[in-house]
């Protein structure tokens, strides 16, 4: 059966969605390569016929993670009232319901601990990416110079992934809401 054009492209994209999600999900090693083919509905060894390597599917997994928060965040950012896209950010980070889905999330918050004992060339990426995302956000930081968005985001952006790493380990929904809140409060009436 001939596939059009756009068929291998398409395929590609879903599997790296896919492993994405899994990555955010279960950690790095969570992408294997076998369940991501499955999901995707092909054999593991299509699987060849997409990537070089895991680490070339673990690498675009990062970079759609980071799109897909970026875009997430800039959505609410772009929709919020003027001068107040950097608190739509944080209200959208510091949610219960984007606590509770890791898989869709920021992947610093899932990944961090793993990102820093990850190989150099995944660390790498790591960084390009965080350049990447911070460029993004700035322009919504509050701030007059981009020093000072620069500093806000670095700022805010720690406060929220620190704030959700620290929640996603409490049993309790309500406790999980107290320190999102906390750090929702601080922030919103900090800068």
């Amino acid at each position: 059966m001939r596939y059009q054009p756009q068929h291998k492209t398409e395929v590609h994209r879903k599997i790296v969605q896919d492993a994405s999600r899994r990555v955010r999900g279960e950690g790095l090693s969570g992408a294997a390569v076998a369940a991501v083919m499955r999901d995707t509905g092909l054999t593991h060894g299509g699987f060849y016929k997409h990537f070089g390597s895991k680490d070339d599917l673990l690498r675009e997994s990062l970079h759609e993670a980071f799109r897909e928060i970026g875009d997430t965040l800039a959505g609410a950012a772009e929709q919020a009232q003027p001068g107040t896209a950097w608190k739509a950010i944080v209200k959208t980070y510091l949610s219960p319901e984007y606590c509770e889905h890791v898989e869709r999330g920021c992947p610093l918050t899932a990944l961090a601990p793993e990102l820093a004992r990850a190989p150099e060339t995944i660390r790498s990426q790591v960084l390009a990416e965080l350049v990447s995302y911070k460029d993004r956000m700035v322009a919504f930081m509050p701030g007059r110079r981009r020093a000072d968005k620069e500093r806000a985001f670095f700022a805010i952006f720690s406060t929220m992934v620190g704030a959700v790493e620290i929640a996603r380990i409490l049993p309790e929904p309500a406790m999980r809401e107290k320190v999102l809140g906390s750090a929702r409060d601080l922030l919103l009436h900090s800068f």
